[in-house]
């Protein structure tokens, strides 16, 4: 029989609808069960392509015995994070305050009052490698409520003041100004240093894409020329491209390596990594014209709408690590690994000859059971680009007839907002119209579902119908972003009124009187602390995300007050920027951009006139940091930006503004290239 999980909207609750734990969502009736009940709560949380979270979920909570002795002794909830990031993000930082660590899935053990006092991650159901099993610790908490309630109750709400003084010492970095040039040169410095030289990227095992570093130094060395900071990215970034994480066949990135060679990734592809490297291999190539960076930012691109498109038009969340090993089993990255003997299935002897040199696939395998992550491992192709062509399309038409990962079809407000600044910008880039299509049928969706007449977000929606959880800093400051990109593109001057809806209301319900930003809003539901992170993640931080549109937001419209709310905000970038670069490379991207300007660039030009299309192009491939683009007619007063700009002669023209100061305009594209770069 289905548990209260049966009626929720979240493709991870409804996987564990059917287990035999009484899950609740998080909810007040769920504490106000656990007072009447006098049990602790157990909180679970974890997201649907999360590998150990299906592991716990088919050793435990399928587990008659351990959801007998969970009904009996605790009131279970469990938390989608993509959906409650907000949830996720006050008990997490309990967690790795506690332990040191974090980690999903994540397992906390609450007080009624949702106080947390143990804390974990993944458990297993025997004892091993040193930890306990999960029937010991449910044991062990158990015991501890029965016998030492109020020692607990101690603990727990010791827990809670050094959670809120933790973040009391946050509020210092409100106060900073934003960084200089020094300070960015500084944090340029240690990205050096902390650089892996050899295979790319910073740091060991495991290793992620760095998409918000790489972002920084780009607009870094168009800043200042650095080229330092460009062959960091440079080197990244064919690293990845050249590397398992990345599918050689079907395009798009895997969440992580698990090595530091990017050989063997743990499989699992999500929506925002996606959107953030496909901007950045664009504005690697906008920067270089480099064709590998070309391919990866199309094959991306196209990844994202054939893969994670739903029918409403938006993008969902994430595919599957896990998927049907065709034996019966279900296996990590067995949709994406390959033998030998299965090219040799696919393509003939011959050709599976060469496809096993280009992409480096042995007979001891890179990855389990003897199988081979695809590679390309060599600099110089060892066969002509029409047979390796064929090649590929073979490969990928064999490995559709696998069965396929499983897909979360939730739409993420926020992570559609980076597909829509993705999408809109590659489709422009490369002259793929129905990439920008793509694009402006995903705003739709966030306006048409998420985004009701006071301005409020909601988080997320399935099936073309919205969620009940509000939206939180990064949905309304990724989906701002995410339409004023796609304003740039169109030329649609609507894009740039929403997007000032979403940023109002950033400044009404998430800011504070010295310009720090909270992850949630000031009406939002109380946790036992309000969330605030400048820190990037896996994505920008809301908060540095926030400065970014607004910023972009103020040069398109000329107001002093998004500005003025960029530049506190930065304030954070300051005083963390030179330590921690590789963690709040967002923020530094962002600086960058205030740095130079913005630029403000205005095209206008009759709509289809060769002339408006080649300088609106040439505005919209400049490399200055954080340019704004606004093209119309003559006339158009639907942009501030465009307002009082007329035609040059009678010819189409663009007027570039830097820090209150505009250049003569122009009708020359050279003159412009030369402008932005």
């Amino acid at each position: 029989m289905p548990n209260r999980l049966a009626h929720e909207t979240s493709p991870y609750l409804l996987q564990h609808a059917d287990n035999p734990v009484d899950w609740r969502p998080w909810s007040d009736e769920a504490f106000e069960e656990a007072r009447r009940r006098g049990v602790p709560v157990l909180l679970s949380v974890g997201y649907s392509s999360c590998h150990w979270c299906h592991v716990m979920a088919r050793e435990s909570f399928e587990d008659e015995a351990t959801a007998d002795y969970l009904n009996a002794h605790f009131v279970s909830v469990k938390v989608d994070r993509e959906e409650r990031p907000d949830v996720d993000a006050v008990y997490m930082e309990a967690v790795q305050a506690a332990t040191g660590q974090g980690g999903w899935p994540m397992t906390v053990f609450l007080t009624p009052e949702a106080e947390p006092f143990y804390f974990g991650t993944y458990f297993p159901p025997a004892p091993r490698h040193g930890m306990p099993s999960f029937q010991q610790v449910l044991e062990g908490v158990q015991a501890a409520w029965a016998d030492r309630r109020d020692e607990v109750k101690d603990v727990a709400e010791r827990i809670v003041r050094d959670l809120a003084e933790r973040g009391g010492a946050s509020l210092a970095y409100g106060a900073a100004q934003p960084p200089g040039p020094e300070d960015l040169h500084t944090a340029l410095m240690t990205l050096t240093r902390e650089f892996d030289a050899v295979h790319g990227g910073f740091g060991g095992a495991p290793k992620f894409p760095p998409s918000m570093v790489l972002e920084f130094l780009l607009r870094h060395h168009a800043r200042t020329g650095s080229q330092a900071a460009l062959q960091i990215v440079q080197a990244t970034c064919e690293a990845m491209a050249r590397g398992g994480i990345y599918d050689q066949l079907g395009g798009g990135f895997a969440r992580y390596a698990v090595d530091a060679t990017w050989t063997v990734p743990h499989f699992e592809k999500m929506l925002y990594d996606n959107a953030l490297l496909c901007r950045v291999y664009a504005h690697l190539w906008r920067a270089t014209g480099s064709d590998l960076a070309r391919r990866v930012a199309v094959e991306t691109a196209e990844f994202l709408v054939r893969e994670l498109r739903t029918e409403q038009g938006g993008f969902a969340s994430a595919l599957d690590a896990d998927s049907d090993d065709g034996k019966g089993g279900h296996a990590e990255g067995a949709y994406y690994v390959w033998t030998p003997e299965q090219l040799s299935e696919a393509l003939g002897e011959k050709d599976a000859e060469l496809a096993a040199e280009y992409f480096g696939v042995t007979e001891e395998g890179t990855f389990e059971q003897s199988s081979s992550v695809l590679r390309l491992p060599d600099r110089e192709a060892l066969a002509d680009a029409e047979r390796i062509a064929s090649v590929r399309e073979r490969l990928l038409a064999a490995r559709g007839q696998r069965p396929r990962p499983g897909r979360d079809d939730k739409v993420v407000a926020a992570w559609n907002g980076l597909a829509v600044a993705a999408l809109a910008e590659t489709g422009a880039y490369f002259d793929r119209p129905d990439l920008v299509e793509a694009a402006t049928a995903a705003a739709d969706l966030l306006v048409r579902v998420h985004l009701d007449d006071r301005g409020r977000l909601a988080r997320t929606s399935l099936d073309g119908t919205a969620g009940a959880h509000a939206g939180v800093l990064e949905d309304y400051a990724d989906v701002a972003e995410g339409f004023l990109a796609l304003s740039s593109v169109t030329g649609e001057g609507a894009w740039v009124g929403l997007a000032g809806l979403l940023l109002d209301t950033v400044q009404r319900h998430f800011a504070a009187e010295d310009g720090m930003l909270y992850d949630t809003a000031d009406d939002a539901e109380a946790l036992i602390r309000r969330p605030q992170d400048p820190t990037d993640n896996a994505a920008p931080s809301g908060w540095t995300a926030a400065a970014g549109a607004l910023l972009s937001y103020a040069a398109v419209t000329g107001e002093d007050r998004p500005r003025e709310a960029a530049e506190r905000a930065l304030g954070v970038v300051q005083a963390l920027g030179a330590r921690v670069p590789r963690f709040i490379g967002w923020g530094l991207a962002v600086a960058e951009a205030l740095l130079d300007g913005p630029r403000e660039v205005a095209v206008v030009g009759p709509d289809g006139d060769p002339a408006t299309r080649a300088l609106h192009r040439a505005a919209l491939l400049g490399t200055a940091p954080g340019a704004v683009v606004a093209v119309g007619e003559p006339g158009s007063r639907e942009v501030p930006l465009l307002l009082d700009r007329p035609l040059l002669e009678g010819r189409p023209a663009a007027y570039v503004c830097r820090r209150f100061t505009c250049d003569a305009p122009t009708a020359d594209v050279g003159t412009l290239a030369g402008k932005l770069g």
